[in-house]
């Protein structure tokens, strides 16, 4: 584009020249003349830059850090000037900077996303599965928060088919990857349905560590639910082994009829009805980051 450009000017110049020959300008005409062709001249380095910059779907670095919830745009500005943001692993410390679709930006080293972060808790009912999609026509837990937000979402963890309960979804992948780290103290309370009265003596075993194919199991809490059968059983575990609530009855000769998450982490049931979501609070995103 450059290229044009000059040539453009060029040939202009010669037009210019050859009317010279034939019939003189006045002062006021050559004036006005010479500000038309600098103009024509400032305007194609300007187009130049900003071809340079953007292109189809880009947005200012600014805008882009902004939206990854990092900052305001115009404290975004500061940390830009400072050396804060890289592009593709170069830093840009340029204003009005344009990111482009599949570019790499990282603020202080960590790689950001400019989607809003969203975070929805579920009240998941019997019958759904935690997929994203399932190919044999099942029905999946994204139907159920389809229209929460525009914003691409994914479960945090999982709960089987028949579980309910509990179930968070974000596009924050540092929440998601904390939350699903064994080693984080992250709590989940259970309610347990029992195909028989739990005796008291499994009970006491199961709250020891005891090992379960192989690995070591740690139970945070367990006991009978109050002015419940004692086939009610709540259970507290930080574990994100495969169907560990299931396992662990079983390896005691105990089959679970019903199970329904209804602690995740600091957030409750309360006035969230089976199969409805609601948004997180602010305080309470806050409380996971703290995790």
């Amino acid at each position: 584009m450059p290229k044009f450009f000059k040539m453009a000017t060029r040939k202009s110049s010669s037009r210019g020249r050859h009317a010279s020959s034939t019939s003189r300008k006045s002062p006021s005409q050559q004036r006005i003349a010479n500000k038309s062709k600098s103009g024509s001249k400032k305007e194609a380095r300007k187009t130049t830059d900003v071809q340079k910059k953007s292109g189809s779907g880009s947005i200012r670095l600014n805008k882009y850090i902004a939206n990854a919830g990092i900052c305001s745009r115009r404290e975004a500005d500061t940390f830009i000037k400072a050396g804060s943001a890289t592009v593709n692993g170069k830093v840009v410390t340029e204003m009005g900077y344009q990111v482009k679709p599949g570019d790499e930006v990282r603020f202080d080293g960590q790689l950001i996303s400019p989607e809003t972060k969203r975070y929805v808790l579920l009240n998941k009912p019997k019958n759904y599965i935690t997929d994203v999609a399932d190919q044999r026509g099942r029905k999946t837990v994204m139907e159920l928060i389809s229209s929460a937000t525009k914003e691409r979402l994914y479960p945090v963890g999982r709960l089987d088919r028949n579980t309910t309960g509990l179930l968070l979804f974000t596009n924050d992948g540092d929440i998601a990857k904390k939350l699903t780290q064994p080693k984080v103290p992250f709590r989940k309370l259970y309610q347990v349905s029992l195909d028989k009265k739990l005796s008291t003596k499994d009970l006491q075993k199961m709250s020891e560590n005891f090992m379960l194919e192989g690995k070591m199991v740690y139970i945070d809490a367990v006991s009978y639910i109050e002015n419940q059968p004692k086939t009610e059983v709540g259970i507290e575990i930080h574990s994100g082994r495969n169907r560990i609530v299931h396992k662990i009855f079983e390896h005691f000769g105990y089959k679970v009829t019903k199970l329904d998450r209804v602690l995740f982490g600091g957030l409750t049931k309360k006035n969230l009805p089976r199969g409805h979501w609601r948004h997180l609070t602010q305080q309470e995103v806050n409380n996971l980051k703290m995790i």
